[in-house]
């Protein structure tokens, strides 16, 4: 049986209706985005002193909003004697089945995606050597690589900013836009495309709050402030996605996670670049053709799970219930 005809059949055995599940979904996106404010009004005395203890403060409130959500999907799909750690951790898609697969294959499937921006950073550290040697600095390629990288780990490693993307972020978005609402909205009867239309949807309209901040940015213009604010909602909606279809397709939850932190590293792709010309070009269409191509094989059901045969549904959830 195919994961999509299992995932499908979760509706026969749903305990909960579709709007219910629609419903707390939207509880749970406007819960998690309240949280962004919720340290300006709880927190109010005294007043953070610092960024980083005001960034602190928000993970604090990003951790509680997503451990509420939990319990609130628990709530509604399982019954109270069923809420045993084994259960909450597969509803979820917290297991340990194949978890190397379910990190690696969607690494590697993400970074090609990033073939146009890793070439273009290997060409341009590539000039940085060259011009470094016409001034005299002793060529070291081996030297180099390792001080950067040690430079950027230490870089990135007392970096707040860095914690809140590389960390808090992946974490608690997928948490609550995957783990929790996936498993409603098979449930309540949704077939798999719209489950992974919805979770996007919420997802993407979950990062409407950087409106003003846009707007600031963007000295107060509604044109840029449009344009800017589009292209997020449309990355957030196709990252979304995605994310949503590794979640159902590989049952783990580390899966999204891992892209996730991928694409908070890289940001957006590059495309194109006016000093290595169509080079970087050639590399993201390469890149871009190869993920088409390994998309369905690298997260192909049976990689994942040795329980696919036996399974009503993905994680089983619906024979908690």
């Amino acid at each position: 049986m195919e994961a999509g005809e299992e995932l499908s059949s979760a509706s026969s055995m749903a305990s909960i209706s579709k709007s219910m599940a629609v419903i707390a979904c939207v509880a749970m996106t406007l819960l998690y985005v309240a949280v962004l404010y919720a340290p300006t009004l709880i927190f109010r005395r005294p007043p953070p002193t610092s960024y980083k203890q005001f960034m602190i403060r928000r993970f604090v409130c990003a951790a509680s909003s997503s451990i509420l959500c939990v319990f609130i999907s628990s709530f509604l799909l399982l019954p109270v004697q069923s809420w045993k750690i084994t259960y909450l951790l597969n509803l979820y898609g917290i297991q340990t089945d194949h978890v190397w697969h379910a990190v690696v294959f969607p690494f590697s499937l993400t970074s090609i995606v990033y073939a146009g921006s890793m070439v273009l950073k290997c060409l341009l550290l590539l000039d940085s050597w060259i011009e470094d040697g016409s001034q005299g600095i002793p060529f070291n390629c081996v030297h180099n690589v390792f001080r950067k990288i040690y430079c950027g780990s230490i870089s990135v490693a007392s970096n707040i900013g860095a914690w809140r993307n590389l960390v808090v972020a992946p974490i608690t978005e997928e948490l609550v836009f995957r783990a929790c609402m996936i498993p409603l909205l098979l449930c309540g009867g949704f077939k798999v495309q719209a489950v992974i239309f919805l979770c996007s949807a919420f997802f993407s309209l979950a990062h409407l709050n950087h409106l003003l901040e846009f707007y600031f940015r963007k000295n107060n213009s509604l044109l840029k402030t449009s344009i800017a604010l589009g292209t997020q909602l449309a990355y957030t909606m196709i990252f979304g996605s995605y994310a949503s279809f590794l979640f159902i397709r590989t049952g783990h939850l580390v899966a999204p996670l891992v892209a996730h932190i991928v694409c908070n590293y890289m940001g957006l792709p590059a495309l194109y670049n006016r000093r290595k010309g169509v080079v970087v070009s050639l590399a993201f269409i390469a890149g871009s053709i190869a993920f088409v191509s390994f998309l369905l094989p690298l997260t192909s059901p049976a990689l994942y799970n040795n329980r696919i045969d036996n399974c009503h549904c993905w994680q089983g959830y619906c024979s908690y219930s």
